[in-house]
C-alpha cells in the first residue's frame, strides 16, 4: 500500500480524470469543482478469486435480461474507437492500431513511439506532437438506471496493464459533463495494481460537478494485473454497488447525488491512459508500457 500523501494525489487525480473532457466538442466538458480532502479509503481488503467464473444464467434465472455483451470474438464494431489526445496530462496519442482482437480477447496496447496526432479525441484542427500511443473507445449501446429499467449491472473481466505511468479505466458517461454523469466501475492504476477505485459524478450545470467523497480506493488480495478479474457495478436508483469476482467490494451511497444519476443515460468505456491526473509529476522517461486486457463486456437490466 501507498503512503497517504500518495492516496491524497491519487484522490485528487481520480477527481479530476475528467479534466480531459474540456477539449473534446462531444465526450467532453470543462472542469469539475475542487475535491474534497482525501480521505475515502475502503477498510476492508477485497477477497478475490484467480479464473473466477461469472455465470450469465444465475442473473437471468433472477430475472435480469441481458442487453449488450462483446466477447470480443469477432471485430469491434459495437465500439467507437478513438482517435486523438485526451488532455494536456495524458501523454498518450489514441489509435486504432492500439487496440487488437486476439484469440478471443481485447488487447489495449500503450506503446513508446513518437507520433503526429490532433490534440483530442474530436477536434482534428490542431496537430502535436507525442511520444505514447495506447487505445481507448466507446461503446455505441447506452445503458440507463431508468423508470422502465431501475437497476443496471455492468461486468467486465479485465487483467489491468501494469507498469508506472499506466490507468486501466473501465467506466461510463455521458454528454454533457457532468449532466449526464461519469461512473468509474473500476480504475487501476498501473504502479499500484492491488487496489482499484470506484466513482461517480454529476451535476446539473455544465462543468459543474456537485458529487463530494464519492471516491473510494479498494485494496485486494490480489495483484490485479497478474491475473483476470471480473469486475461488476450495479446501478440503482440510490446506490452504487461494487463487486469483484462475485464479491461484494463497497455499496456507495456517499457523494450526495447518487439519486440524480437515476434516468441519465451514457456509454461504456475502455481505455488505457498513459500519465494523467493519476501521477503527479511524473517523469515521461520512466513510462512502462504495459498492455490491458479484457475477455468481454456484458450489461443486464432488471425491472
Amino acid at each position: 500500500m501507498k503512503t497517504k500523501t500518495t492516496k491524497g494525489l491519487k484522490y485528487l487525480s481520480a477527481l479530476l480524470l475528467v479534466v480531459f473532457l474540456t477539449n473534446c466538442k462531444k465526450e467532453s466538458q470543462p472542469k469539475p469543482a475542487d475535491p474534497a480532502p482525501p480521505t475515502n479509503i475502503n477498510p476492508l481488503t477485497a477477497h478475490t478469486t484467480t479464473n473466477y467464473i461469472f455465470n450469465d444464467s444465475t442473473l437471468i434465472n433472477a430475472g435480469w435480461t441481458k442487453t449488450f455483451e462483446d466477447n470480443f470474438d469477432g471485430d469491434l464494431s459495437k465500439w467507437t474507437v478513438w482517435t486523438g489526445g485526451f488532455s494536456y496530462t495524458e501523454l498518450e496519442c489514441y489509435q486504432p492500431g492500439n487496440v487488437q482482437i486476439a484469440n478471443g480477447i481485447l488487447q489495449i496496447t500503450a506503446k513508446k513511439e513518437t507520433v503526429s496526432g490532433s490534440t483530442s479525441i474530436s477536434n482534428t484542427d490542431t496537430i502535436k506532437t507525442f511520444n505514447y500511443t495506447s487505445g481507448g473507445m466507446l461503446s455505441k449501446a447506452t445503458i440507463s438506471a431508468c423508470t422502465a429499467t431501475p437497476k443496471v449491472r455492468i461486468v467486465a473481466r479485465i487483467k489491468a496493464a501494469y507498469g508506472l505511468g499506466l490507468a486501466s479505466l473501465f467506466w461510463s458517461y455521458g454528454n454533457y459533463f457532468p449532466t449526464q454523469g461519469v461512473i468509474d466501475y473500476a480504475q487501476i492504476v498501473g504502479n499500484d495494481t492491488h487496489q482499484y477505485t470506484t466513482n461517480y459524478f454529476i451535476g446539473s450545470v455544465i462543468g459543474q460537478n456537485q458529487t463530494t467523497n464519492s471516491i473510494l480506493f479498494n485494496p485486494t488480495d490480489a495483484d490485479l494485473s497478474a491475473d483476470y478479474h471480473v469486475y461488476m457495478m450495479e446501478w440503482s436508483q440510490n446506490a452504487l454497488t461494487s463487486y469483484i469476482d462475485g464479491q461484494l467490494v463497497e455499496t456507495k451511497t456517499s457523494g450526495g447525488h447518487i439519486a440524480d444519476l437515476f434516468g441519465k443515460t451514457e456509454n461504456v468505456s475502455l481505455a488505457l491512459a498513459v500519465g494523467g491526473l493519476y501521477y503527479n509529476n511524473l517523469d515521461p522517461n520512466t513510462v512502462q508500457p504495459g498492455t490491458m486486457y479484457v475477455d468481454y463486456v456484458k450489461v443486464f437490466t432488471s425491472h
